[in-house]
């Protein structure tokens, strides 16, 4: 039956107070065996110690594998034994003891069946145990083997149902029977608690013929909600049908996303067939599940393939073959994973030894879930508007109709949706890791998110997959956020993820969120995510600017150590860098827009070039991402694996021809600009997902990588007979494509930011302070002991109540501001933002994000077709004079930004002809030509002739 949906929330809170104390209970009350520690969660050190050594990253999502335990890890690879292959001798351990080496053998497969059959209160009488890969391939095995009727003169033939709030997988079984000639018939949740409603009579024979399968999950991987397991025997009994018609009812039962965490009793809930995953379950191992197959169904599954060990005696030359007596014999082809098998001893083991049994789990869970729900769906902002949508079947009532997953998608205060992809990003900042999407079933995502099939086929049509980062399309979520909890998820697990949705939503007018958990705890604040504060030196002006990037004259003929480091600037007042040449440019008013800097980055990830002038290329500026570096399995790293990538500074020296190469504490080491003149291996590497030939720098810069990251790194340089091409649409409604040819750069040529755009961010930024978050009356907050929290934090009243339950902040002293005791320290100065967006132009614009409204610009009479905007990742809060990350910026952005975080856009030249050097400079003016408005400037006479120079 459906919980009705009608709970005051006064109930609602009542109940999670003594729900809370319950759960309490359980977790101080429940032992092992005499002399065994606590449970785990009750910070036994056995658990919770290695635990957190283990796990630094917050992961909220249980449903799909819950985290192993790191006792149950260890036991596996530490217990003395020699495992054999069952094919050998029945699938044993070889355990050896003392130090005679006495043998002692295990009947390892045969007593892990009888353990599982055990632990869903069965046995060997009632149901057999067939291992597979996971639960999918026991779902593909029962499509592949089930006594299917095709439809005949006197029949229609047999009925594959499947509940529509259902897996993949599940749903995948329609292409197996639709080749037997069988008909799939989805049914909506909806239809079956209307049929349970009514009570009918005996709709069916439940001994009758023809032979037909209901599939149903026992819980939604979408929402959480559980079906009633009372349908098993509605349905096999006829009492109640998913479609009419004459004919016997069998029921698999989708246990996959519920057996993790409740009990289910098999001799109750007698379902015919049940898929499971043991990685669900314990975490660990991973490509072993398993078909439990009831005892009277069992005879009826039909057998085509035979593989090894499944024979009881066949012929190479006859077609003739006896198939073994045993149902999981016969069904299990070729060698299991035995290995995973035997880790099922240690998996069984810590459950029991940490939890005490499956009901506890549920409890914990369930009541960590409750917790989540009622503070999320309690939060508001202060135009009462709520900061989340939940999708649910309940209201946490029970843990007999909802499991512990909470899908929901992030509004804004006008009530609009944030796209998944955007708080999943947002979420990593704070090492919080969500699932996001529709979870491997768009049925409950369409019924929840209200997505018709028309439009599922629209979003395929404008290029959203399932998998990908797009999130709206026009205006309309695609999927969600997941969160769910396993048994080794924490009341501070839930608090964690509390906090980073208050502090990057609810926040006072004139402040910023404030920080998450105390240091140490998963999404805490650490030394490396703060902003500078009085305590960080500032960069000088010598270490903002980057040294200038003229052609070196009086260059030396001999390359040396000493050679290799780039000429100082002269320290006159008259000399200029890059940068204050082009605020004087600013000035000048030449122009509403103009280039004031250019970068290029040699070496993917690694700093910025800043050069005044440069030749381009066929690729984009010259030697820009020509180098990249990789780690021991050639995989091309980035500042998000490798932060410190930015401490490498390269310099290009076209005269010499020579890349230097420089870091802190290291010796500069020059890179020939030449292509090999030997004939270098050919490897192949990744950007993007595109395949690219690149060859391999040499032993010495990778020794010299090496020792600076202190971990094998190597410098590769794309190969220059290998062409790499980018399509890209120029319009929604055109379909002529025009193509780029891109070196080492994820997506185009060229990379353009505006000046105007950047001083909006700063100004955000630099006006922004860590305060206490707004907290209305709907939601307040509370220690960890459940006494109200009291006292002027920032100067904002926080005197509330939060549903009965704990929501600990640290106090605000811990959230000071970041600008000195005058307020005038600026956190961000302007080239430190424009560092990090790492682009290669820069214009001085007159309004923030005009840039977005250009379809093509001229500088010049170069000329560049706009691609698109640069979505930005959380590469962007990485500083690039330090190497640390400050989360701010991204969250800034969003916030300006409301559903997708762009910054800059993205360029590819036209019509580019190399016949003679062409170049970019600072100081050239930029004449933009706007979208669905061809509006085109005339150029000055002179600014014709300024770019061109053979």
């Amino acid at each position: 039956m459906q919980e009705p949906r009608c709970s005051p929330r006064a109930s609602l809170q009542a109940s999670l107070k003594i729900s809370w104390k319950m759960f309490m209970v359980i977790l101080t009350a429940r032992t092992a065996a005499a002399g065994s520690p606590m449970t785990r969660w009750s910070r036994c050190a056995t658990g919770e110690q290695q635990r957190r050594q283990l796990v630094w990253h917050l992961w909220v999502d249980g449903l799909p594998a819950t985290c192993p335990h790191p006792t149950d890890l260890l036991s596996w690879f530490q217990e003395d034994h020699v495992q054999l292959n069952g094919h050998t001798c029945t699938l044993t351990t070889i355990r050896v003891r003392g130090q005679e080496g006495e043998a002692e053998q295990v009947q390892s497969g045969a007593g892990q069946k009888h353990r599982i059959l055990a632990h869903f209160h069965t046995s060997p009488e009632d149901y057999t145990v067939i291992f597979t890969a996971g639960s999918t391939a026991a779902l593909k095995l029962v499509a592949e083997a089930f006594p299917w009727v095709p439809p005949g003169p006197e029949s229609s033939g047999s009925h594959f149902c499947y509940l529509t709030d259902s897996h993949t997988s599940v749903v995948g079984m329609r292409e197996v029977v639709a080749a037997m000639n069988i008909t799939s018939i989805p049914v909506r949740p909806e239809d079956m608690w209307l049929a349970e409603e009514q009570d009918a009579t005996a709709a069916s024979d439940p001994d009758g013929q023809p032979l037909h399968l209901f599939c149903y999950p026992a819980q939604s991987n979408f929402s959480g909600t559980r079906y009633p397991l009372s349908w098993i025997e509605e349905v096999k009994s006829g009492r109640m049908c998913p479609v009419g018609g004459p004919g016997k009812w069998f029921v698999l039962l989708d246990a996959a996303a519920y057996v993790g965490t409740s009990p289910l009793d098999l001799s109750v809930h007698r379902a015919d067939f049940v898929p499971l995953s043991f990685y669900k379950i314990f975490g660990f191992p991973t490509g072993l599940g398993a078909l439990l197959v009831n005892s009277r169904s069992a005879p009826l599954l039909r057998k085509t393939y035979f593989g090894g060990g499944t024979a009881t005696a066949y012929l190479a030359k006859e077609d003739f073959y006896i198939p073994r007596e045993s149902v999981a014999e016969r069904f299990e082809d070729g060698t299991i994973s035995f290995l995973d098998v035997i880790a099922l001893k240690h998996g069984f083991d810590v459950l029991e030894r940490l939890t005490g049994g499956m009901e506890n789990i549920r409890q914990h869970t369930f009541t960590l879930a409750r917790y989540t729900y009622a503070a999320l769906s309690a939060l508001r902002y202060p135009n009462g508007a709520p900061v989340a949508q939940i999708y649910s079947d309940s209201e946490f009532s029970s843990p007999e109709v909802q499991g512990p997953v909470i899908s929901f998608n992030v509004l804004d205060d006008n009530g609009n949706i944030i796209g998944y992809s955007q708080v999943d990003k947002m979420a990593s900042l704070h090492n919080i890791h969500v699932r996001t999407g529709c979870f491997c079933n768009t049925g409950a995502c369409q019924r929840h998110l209200g997505i018709s099939d028309e439009m599922i086929k629209k979003h395929l049509q404008a290029g959203h997959v399932c998998g990908d980062d797009v999130d709206l399309i026009d205006g309309q979520p695609t999927g969600s956020v997941r969160i769910s909890f396993g048994y080794m998820s924490t009341l501070e697990d839930a608090q964690a993820f509390l906090r980073f949705i208050i502090a990057t939503r609810l926040r006072p007018s004139h402040g910023q969120p404030l920080p998450l958990a105390t240091p140490g705890e998963a999404g805490a604040l650490s030394a490396e995510s703060l902003p500078a504060t009085r305590a960080r030196r500032s960069p000088s002006p010598q270490e903002d600017a980057s040294p200038d990037s003229r052609v070196w004259d009086n260059a030396p003929t001999t390359v040396d150590a000493v050679s290799l480091r780039p000429p100082l600037l002269e320290t006159t007042r008259t000399q200029q860098t890059p940068s204050e040449k082009a605020a004087g440019i600013l000035d000048g008013g030449l122009g509403s827009h103009i280039v004031t800097n250019l970068f290029l980055y040699p070496i993917k990830s690694c700093a910025a070039f800043e050069v005044t002038r440069w030749p381009l290329g066929n690729q984009g500026l010259l030697y820009d991402r020509s180098w990249m570096v990789v780690n021991h399995n050639g995989v091309c790293l980035s500042q998000k694996q490798e932060p410190r990538l930015c401490l490498i500074q390269p310099f290009i020296d076209l005269q010499r021809r020579i890349m230097v190469i420089n870091a802190q504490g290291m010796e500069p080491i020059a890179v020939s600009l030449e292509e090999n003149s030997k004939p270098a291996q050919i490897c192949q590497s990744k950007v993007c997902a595109d395949r690219v030939n690149t060859y391999d720098c040499g032993e010495k810069i990778s020794s010299w990588l090496s020792k600076f990251f202190g971990r094998p790194y190597h410098l590769i340089r794309q190969s220059s007979d290998f062409q790499r091409n980018a399509r890209k649409k120029r319009g929604k409604d055109q379909s002529a494509c025009t193509t780029a040819t891109l070196s080492l750069v994820n997506e185009a040529q060229y990379l353009l930011i505006n000046r105007s755009s950047v001083l909006e961010l700063q100004q955000q930024l630099s006006t922004s302070k860590y305060l206490l978050t707004h907290c209305t009356a709907s939601c307040g907050l509370l220690h960890g002991d459940g006494t109200i929290f009291q006292g002027d934090h920032g100067g904002l009243s926080n005197r509330c109540v939060s549903l009965g339950l704990a929501l600990m902040i640290k106090a605000c002293s811990d959230h000071r501001s970041l600008s000195d005791e005058n307020g005038k320290e600026e956190l961000f100065p302007v080239n430190n933002l424009i560092s990090r967006f790492r682009a290669n132009i820069i214009t001085s614009g007159t309004r923030a994000f005009e840039e977005e409204k250009w379809d093509e610009i001229s500088v010049g009479s170069l000329h560049f077709q706009v691609l698109g905007p640069c979505h930005r990742c959380q590469m962007i809060c990485i500083d690039q004079q330090t190497g640390q990350r400050n989360r701010n910026v991204f969250q800034k952005l969003s916030e300006r930004r409301e559903r997708k975080v762009n910054f800059g856009l993205y360029l590819m030249h036209t019509s580019l002809d190399l016949s003679s050097p062409c170049y970019l400079s600072v100081g050239s003016q930029v004449l933009p030509v706007l979208k669905e408005n061809i509006e085109h400037y005339d150029l000055p006479a002179s600014e014709k002739q300024q770019e061109v120079i053979s």
